[in-house]
Order: structure tokens, then sequence, then C-alpha cells
């Protein structure tokens, strides 16, 4: 029984693992990593003051996609929306 839950964990952490890695890729390809870096400040806030910033605030998701969207205080993005929602998730998950 005690392999089983090991086996479970681990394929959890590595599903979680999988999207983090897929995240970061997709914000490298719609090039939101010229700007921003994971921790620390390039020309944008990094990604964790972000999620710093937005955390605990109900609708943070759907006021970020939307400002990315419609290019309120940030450059247009170039990503299509299902992406940018994508990246929000992840953003905010830090």
């Amino acid at each position: 029984m005690k392999s089983i839950v090991i086996v479970a964990v681990a394929a959890v952490g590595f599903a979680v693992a999988g999207v983090a890695n897929a995240s970061e890729d997709l914000a490298k390809s719609s090039g939101c990593t010229t700007c921003h870096a994971t921790d620390t400040k390039k020309m944008g806030p990094s990604f964790k003051d972000i999620a710093a910033k937005y955390k605990g605030k109900a609708g943070a998701d759907a006021t970020l996609v939307a400002n990315l969207m419609g290019a309120k205080g940030h450059p247009a993005v170039k990503s299509s929306e299902a992406d940018t929602k994508t990246l929000v998730k992840w953003i905010l998950a830090m």
C-alpha cells in the first residue's frame, strides 16, 4: 500500500513539473520573457512579483487576461486568448 501512495505522489509531481515546463516554454515562445523573468525584474516586473501583487484577489486572472488581450497598461500580446489564460494561471500559481 505504501508503494502505491509513493508512486501516485511521484506521478502527480511529474505531471505538475511537466505543466510548469510547458508554461515556461509557452512564456518564452509568446515573447513574455523578453521583458519578464520568473524571479527577477527585467524591463517588467518578475512573474513572482505579479503573483504576489494579485494574490488573494478575486477575479485576478480575468482582470490580467483582459488587460493583456486589450493592451491596457501592457503592450499587445502575441499569444491567443487560450494561451494567455494558461500563462496567467501559471504566473498566479507562483
